[in-house]
């Protein structure tokens, strides 16, 4: 039997960014919440719910990258040549929030100058991430394999809607996981932002699932035409359902619940990302098996993917195992 090497790849990547998304979602979202809670106890309490594991979260941001790199190359040079602007601008925000990390809890009279790197980084790096999502999804113009667009394509309404609703995204699944790792009064404040960040995300969700299929008639023909519409309609069906389970799990203050439905709902948002854009990988007409490497290049380098990937996943799980458990404001874990 002969393998897909370009199918295999594509999951691999998608598997990578899908578990960035997750992982450094959770703390991105986190110091988008900072600024909403100004005691320093508390904020001492919600950086150290992720001071332990954040930077090993960005390791699926490089996985994904050099996969992408890897596997596809043709892929590679045009996404990074169309969007090199806003993935500097978020690399620079992301080496900001990381000093952040690092020097606020020494600092004393310039805590709050680390306090707004941090704040400011993890915004900038989140709308920027958006930013690239919307512009991929919107499709980048490439002739004779090269990217012909221009530089600031990518500041159009489209893409910078979606990063503000990334913003959005990642503050509820930061207010998800505080739940999940807080106590008192830190923990009641994330339960009364919890639904109002539902109802803003969900927005955002409406809009970008009308505004596609309208601005892309390929994308509304994939989910609006027989039989497709059948085999589609769980995915929104899902969504409706998670939502009704967050809604539930904070009227009964089940602390876990609100974090593993948000992760379904990105998950199912993530799938229907999938739906639209399948199978292109630089849209909206170069799909993976055009933009792949050599067979080659693909199977040599699928070999330390297959090693590393379960060592990856072994290390984070047992570093989450680790530092499970919830936080207590002034103290730390417990």
């Amino acid at each position: 039997m002969t393998l897909d090497l370009p199918l295999i790849w594509a999951g691999v990547i998608a598997f990578g960014i899908f578990m960035y998304v997750v992982m450094d979602g959770f703390d991105l979202g986190i110091g988008i919440l900072y600024p909403f809670f100004r005691d320093k106890d508390e904020r001492d309490a919600m950086m150290n719910t992720v001071a332990p594991i954040w930077d090993g979260n960005e390791t699926w941001l490089v996985l994904g990258g050099a996969g992408l790199f890897a596997a596809f190359p043709l892929a590679y040079s045009v996404v990074l040549t169309a969007l090199y602007l806003p993935l500097v601008i978020m690399l620079i925000a992301l080496i900001f929030r990381g000093v952040a990390f690092e020097f606020r809890f020494k600092a004393k009279r310039t805590r709050y100058v680390w306090d707004a790197a941090f704040i400011g980084g993890s915004i900038v790096a989140t709308f920027a991430q958006g930013v690239v999502l919307g512009a991929f999804i919107e499709g980048l113009k490439v002739e004779n394999r090269q990217f012909v667009g221009g530089a600031f394509d990518w500041l159009a309404p489209f893409p910078l809607f979606c990063g503000a609703g990334l913003v959005a995204g990642y503050a509820m699944l930061g207010c998800a996981w505080l739940l999940m790792k807080t106590e008192g009064k830190l923990r009641h404040k994330m339960y009364k932002l919890m639904l109002p960040l539902t109802c803003v995300l969900l927005l955002f969700i409406a809009a970008v699932s009308i505004w596609t299929p309208l601005a892309h008639p390929a994308i509304a023909e994939r989910w609006f035409t027989l039989p497709n519409l059948f085999y589609f309609i769980p995915v929104p069906t899902l969504v409706a359902v998670t939502v009704l389970g967050i809604v539930r799990a904070v009227q009964l203050k089940i602390d876990w619940q609100p974090f593993v439905l948000t992760l379904a709902l990105i998950a199912l948002s993530y799938t229907g990302l999938a739906i639209s854009l399948w199978p292109n990988i630089i849209p909206p007409s170069v799909s993976i098996w055009e933009a792949s490497a050599p067979a080659s290049s693909q199977a040599f380098a699928l070999v330390g993917v297959v090693f590393m990937v379960p060592i990856i996943l072994i290390y984070t799980a047992y570093s989450y195992w680790v530092f499970r458990g919830k936080v207590v404001v002034g103290e730390g874990y417990h």
